[in-house]
């Protein structure tokens, strides 16, 4: 009933904002949100809805930002790095060690740092997430990229030893 009565209105307020796809997804995001709080609507539901709506909204448009900004960092190293003999294979070499240190991880630690990194959550928001406080959410990403670090250098480490009874050859390790 609450959906069928007042989705045009939000899809149209939406739809003022952003295109189409994205408009689908806030509305739907937004009625989910009304339907978790079915019990605390409030008598005049139409602008709460599109109070939500703008919410919403606003949380695609940061999420836009970060991700326009991520590409903005990545495209400014990689071109950095094209005035230098650049070697596509190192890059495989490192995302390889990469995975494989998250792969060491307990998978709190993985879950805490994909919750900051990938999905941009606040401390307050991903202690929420993973139950516990935002203290507690803070201490445990540290101490996850503390982890993580020791896991990438000792793959470093490993990648790098050398081959047994040639020395000076290094062995790549996958």
């Amino acid at each position: 009933m609450l959906y069928d009565r007042y989705y045009r209105n939000v899809l149209g307020y939406v739809l003022l904002r952003v295109g189409q796809n994205v408009a689908e997804d806030v509305c739907s995001e937004t009625f989910l949100v009304a339907w978790r709080r079915l019990d605390e609507l409030p008598e005049q539901v139409l602008p709460w809805l599109l109070g939500v709506a703008r919410n919403r909204l606003a949380k695609h448009r940061e999420v836009r930002y970060r991700r326009t900004d991520l590409v903005e960092r990545i495209a400014a190293l990689t071109s950095e790095q094209e005035h230098v003999a650049w070697d596509v294979a190192e890059h495989v070499v490192d995302r390889e060690q990469a995975v494989s240190a998250l792969r060491a991880l307990p998978e709190k630690d993985v879950e805490a740092m994909i919750l900051a990194t990938w999905y941009g959550l606040t401390p307050d928001q991903a202690a929420t997430v993973m139950g516990c406080s935002p203290r507690a959410f803070n201490v445990r990403l540290h101490r996850a990229r503390k982890r993580l670090t020791g896991r990438l250098h000792q793959e470093a480490g490993a990648a790098r030893r050398p081959v047994r009874g040639t020395p000076g050859l290094f062995a790549e390790e996958s």
